[in-house]
């Protein structure tokens, strides 16, 4: 099978061509106005297709259809929101010679209209997909999925790339370019518009069980899935999609100048892409993970509902997702399920199921959280992770448990000065070999109210649902102290995890958070904790380990 992929040495067509590497039967073209690039492409390319550069414009694509006669050519150049007048040439000349298209286009308007050239396309035979990426394709497949369960009413969303990910200039472009500008979308059941870059919502990444991202800034981007998934959903009457990069602090510049532009109609920004593109690519600092969000309300039977979608990348394997529903096109051609002819957006292309094998092998994690009726304290955190808990892990955490725990534990506490300051003001149990402790549980503020005692010597917390920016976080509270909590189960043991922490209220940095080695699971039929609670620049302040039974 031979490939013509345009593009094919920049970010996005370079990631297809890495991901296809293991499909000896394939023969890719490497093409772009460059020669030189896409040859020193080639030179370092790893993999066993066959690659062969070439110097194409797409604006002066036919002789070229012509003369190399590919089965399929692939549209990763961009950016597509500047195609101009004669935007969709490329496809006209794949229909012209009878070749099937597929493009990363992420600029709505291009795949809405993509459509008008649907009876060309079946009478040629071929297929035109238009957006085979992320947006829309990876979002319309959950939204298909939750509507087996709700009838949509409004969605919201987003995708967090790494910092580490890189942006390519035309991403850039493309993104600085509409930043100011009238966006379309749905909105209060009509079809309106937004302000790209200038409208912000802030999410939490949280796939069940996992470390979340940490709680991001989005802003309003101008991507297919507002036009295009609509129509899908005849009950959706808001639909609003946004991009959370890092660091914030650049994030919320492109925020004021696209407000300023909206306000004082100002020209396009777009003069300005290089300049972001540089800093923001060198900017590269803080959790080498990305994340994408999906979340919908709507009705079951009449009855309110929410549900949201969450996708973790770990490091390297993130900024391949973009590139991976093209990929998991052409390995299903291969197969031998091509695309009926047509053109159209791509929001069909694939299934969850699809996504789901793509990500086998990788650090990729993903999950739904949903209404939880009469879900504890720690279930409504968890979510579907729960259930992987030990079965005396989740009788402790489970609704209606036993509200008194009995066992034996071992206490050790900090030696400096500063540790036993702040042990004392915390009230931690003092150091003993093995000594009865006595757990005791109580509703209180739609939490739990946890109280400790040792030998006889008592202490208390409260924990509770984070909300906000400590949204699925749990929230524990010593006094005027509240540390928040990522809840991971890994290995069969749940770990607490700080993420953040204030102090009456007020956010703390988190050079100073607490460490907290803290971790739950099952040791012979019985409940084991083992908790260790320091800070920098003080060392251990208290470590205590035991086993609990209902009592």
């Amino acid at each position: 099978m031979k490939i013509l992929v345009l593009g094919g040495y920049g970010v996005f067509g370079g990631r297809l061509v890495r991901l296809l590497a293991d499909l000896a039967q394939l023969e890719l073209l490497i093409a772009g106005r460059t020669l030189a690039a896409a040859q020193a492409f080639c030179a370092a390319h790893q993999g066993q297709p066959r690659v062969r550069p070439l110097q194409v414009d797409r604006r002066q694509l036919a002789p070229v259809l012509q003369a190399e006669r590919p089965d399929l050519v692939v549209d990763a150049s961009g950016p597509f929101q500047d195609y101009g007048e004669h935007r969709y040439s490329a496809v006209e000349a794949c229909i012209a010679a009878g070749i099937d298209y597929l493009d990363f286009a992420d600029a709505a308007d291009f795949v809405f209209g993509v459509s008008a050239y649907d009876a060309q396309a079946r009478a040629a035979g071929v297929y035109v997909l238009s957006g085979v990426s992320s947006f829309p394709v990876l979002t319309a497949a959950v939204l298909r999925q939750m509507a087996t369960r709700m009838d949509i009413v409004r969605v919201e969303g987003g995708i967090a790339p790494s910092p580490f990910a890189g942006i390519g200039l035309n991403v850039m472009r493309a993104v600085v370019g509409y930043a100011g500008s009238p966006v379309k979308l749905r909105r209060h059941g009509r079809d309106g518009h937004g302000v790209g870059l200038a409208e912000s919502r802030r999410f939490t990444v949280a796939v069940p069980g996992r470390l979340p991202l940490r709680n991001l800034h989005f802003s309003l981007v101008d991507v297919p899935d507002l036009q295009v998934l609509p129509p899908e959903h005849p009950t959706m009457t808001d639909i609003w999609m946004g991009a959370g990069p890092v660091p914030e602090v650049l994030h919320r510049v492109l925020n004021l100048l696209a407000k300023a532009r909206w306000r004082f109609k100002l020209p396009s920004l777009e003069p300005c892409s290089r300049l972001f593109y540089t800093v923001l690519n060198l900017m590269k600092f803080g959790e080498h993970r990305g994340g994408m969000i999906v979340r919908a309300q709507g009705t079951c039977n009449g009855a309110p509902m929410e549900q949201s979608w969450h996708l973790l990348a770990e490091a390297d394997d993130g900024p391949y997702i973009p590139s991976m529903a093209i990929e998991a096109v052409i390995r299903k051609q291969l197969a031998g399920e091509r695309p009926a002819p047509g053109a159209r957006a791509a929001t069909h292309a694939l299934e969850l199921s699809d996504y789901e094998q793509l990500f086998v092998g990788r650090t990729i994690h993903t999950g739904f959280r949903r209404d939880m009726a009469g879900a504890s304290l720690y279930q409504r955190v968890l979510g579907d992770a729960y259930a992987r808990l030990p079965a005396t892990v989740q009788a402790l955490h489970a609704p209606g448990a036993a509200q008194r725990w009995v066992g034996q534990a071992q206490v050790e506490r900090g030696r400096g000065v500063l540790s036993r300051v702040l042990g004392r003001i915390f009230g931690f149990p003092a150091a003993a070999a093995n000594v009865p402790v006595t757990v005791q549980f109580s509703p209180e503020a739609g939490g739990e109210r946890w109280t400790r005692t040792f030998n006889g010597q008592r202490f208390s917390s409260l924990q509770t649902e984070g909300k906000g920016r400590d949204e699925a976080l749990l929230v524990e509270r010593f006094g005027a102290v509240a540390v928040a909590l990522a809840l991971v189960v890994d290995g069969g043991r749940l770990q607490l995890v700080p993420r953040s922490w204030s102090v009456l209220g007020i956010p703390l940095p988190r050079a100073l958070l607490p460490g907290d080695q803290s971790f739950e699971y099952e040791m012979d039929g019985r409940f084991v904790f083992d908790v260790e609670i320091g800070a920098p620049g003080v060392g251990r302040i208290v470590h205590y380990r035991g086993t609990l039974q209902p009592g």
